[in-house]
């Protein structure tokens, strides 16, 4: 699962690119910098496309151990 500091900030470039179609599909009416979104994203975590996790990763957001989980879960 995605920590839940997933999104609770502005987004860094990489999120916006990379998780932008994700937040419209499970996420939209979440604000960005929201806990709302936070949560949701972190209830969509297995759903999110792989560059949106790797994103997320990179930003801080979701540990190599979260990312190893979701990419189990996702097999």
């Amino acid at each position: 699962m995605l920590s839940t500091a997933a999104f609770a900030g502005q987004p860094t470039q990489e999120e916006t690119q990379f998780c932008a179609h994700d937040y419209r599909q499970y996420c939209n009416e979440d604000g960005i910098g929201s806990q709302l979104l936070a949560l949701c994203m972190r209830q969509h975590g297995k759903e999110l496309s792989a560059q949106c996790i790797k994103a997320l990763e990179d930003a801080g957001e979701v540990t190599p151990q979260e990312e190893a989980e979701l990419e189990k879960r996702g097999q």
